[in-house]
């Protein structure tokens, strides 16, 4: 049977029959299987080895985003995060998005840049260095012969002038499927003897830079103007974007809603979610801050949605093999690349952009947000379990979704 991300009234199962359905979908083992329906994949040694002063664990509930369909392939996404109806939107948007074909996405290839500041360097620094480019690039990827086996190291280098007294040089590095920063960092400290020597300056910091420009990553979907509503709904979720574009303090949220879906992915597959955060908003503001999506529509009157930002995202290095999550989650995902990784994500966060817009522009951002919140409501309330869905279905068909009345259904249940 052909493998499809397409599962009905997947939200309706049980976690265990949501597991079930995941490792058939993904092949996961006994082994796998048991990580996730403990609810603990964490262990006190791996922690204790992955960070300082250990005390414990801080759990997030991990999520799979079905309906995915990116470049003609299905995907399951898992997604790791504690807001409500984050997962279900992205879920939803993906569903629409099918409709047209799915999404189509491109990452460039994985060139992260790593920075050496020079003061005080000679009058003619720029153009001895530029002499030298080929010595510092040879020094560069003596550093990690591994890497430039499987095709990687450093590729280029440019010298930039920030000041009177102040240069900086910076390394291109390929560093295929990792996120790079160890990579770079070791190049970049290793050239700096080097660069001192050629410049007459003095080398301060050596480091990577997360503005990573030059790893791109570009998805577009169509949704098809009947199935999200109409016209009018197209028209609205391109006045909305228009606002965004016009005014930083609609683009922040607009951007946030991005980064919903972009962070949990992320953290999912043991990515590092505030290096990619930090890239993101710093490319959102290179010409003033913009947000990261645009939104158009085509001639047959269908909603065009398409986001580029810099995607600093990798399937090995960091805790992406030493999280047992983590490992799970990118097994469940599939993907072969960092760049197939960064096309999966570059999709989720334009669909979680989609959703959130139209919700927006139809029926406001609460209502679906809060008919999810409902059972939080009911345990904050202090209802124990089958008392916990009763009380959130009341105050869901009600429409009144807050502490006060949940209190009062609990009540009116237990009498």
């Amino acid at each position: 049977m052909e493998k499809t991300s397409r599962i009905p009234g997947f939200y309706k199962l049980t976690v265990k029959e949501r597991v079930k359905k995941v490792k058939e979908f993904a092949g996961l083992n006994d082994e796998e299987e048991s990580i996730l329906l403990s609810m603990d994949g964490l262990d006190e040694k791996t922690a204790d080895r992955m960070i300082e002063n250990v005390i414990g664990s801080m759990q997030l509930p991990l999520g799979v985003a079905t309906n995915f369909l990116i470049n003609g392939k299905d995907y399951l996404v898992p997604m790791a995060i504690e807001e409500t109806s984050v997962v279900a939107a992205a879920s939803n948007a993906a569903k629409m998005a099918r409709v047209k074909g799915g999404f189509k996405a491109h990452a460039s290839e994985p060139i992260m840049i790593g920075q050496i500041q020079i003061l005080d360097a000679k009058e003619n620094a720029v153009e001895e260095l530029n002499k030298h480019k080929e010595e510092v690039l040879e020094l560069a990827n003596a550093q990690d012969k591994i890497l430039v086996s499987l095709g990687g190291g450093a590729k280029d280098m440019e010298v930039r002038k920030l000041s009177d007294d102040m240069l900086c040089v910076h390394l291109f590095v390929d560093v295929r499927d990792a996120m790079g920063a160890n990579a770079v960092n070791t190049m970049a400290e290793a050239c700096a003897p080097l660069i001192e020597k050629i410049s007459g300056g003095r080398a301060l910091l050596r480091i990577i830079s997360n503005l990573a420009d030059h790893r791109m990553v570009e998805a577009t979907a169509v949704f098809d103007r009947d199935t999200i509503g109409g016209n009018k709904v197209v028209e609205d979720i391109i006045h909305a974007y228009e606002f965004a574009s016009l005014d930083p303090y609609r683009a922040a949220t607009h951007n946030k809603g991005i980064m919903n879906g972009i962070d949990a992915v992320a953290i999912a597959t043991g990515n590092d979610w505030r290096a990619i955060e930090a890239g993101a908003h710093t490319y959102a503001s290179l010409n003033g801050y913009k947000p990261l999506t645009t939104w158009e529509k085509n001639g047959d009157g269908d909603l065009v949605g398409k986001i580029k930002l810099p995607m600093a995202a990798g399937t090995i290095g960091g805790i992406t093999k030493v999280h047992p999550m983590a490992r799970i989650s990118l097994k469940i995902l599939g993907v072969k690349s960092s760049r197939e990784l960064a096309e999966v994500i570059a999709s989720v966060g334009l669909a979680q952009n989609f959703a959130a817009m139209h919700a927006l522009a139809t029926k406001g951002i609460q209502d679906g947000h809060m008919r999810l919140h409902a059972k939080n409501i009911a345990v904050m309330a202090g209802a124990q379990g089958d008392e916990i869905d009763k009380v959130a279905e009341i105050m869901a068909s009600e429409g009144k979704i807050r502490m006060d009345r949940a209190k009062e259904i609990l009540d009116e249940i237990r009498k």
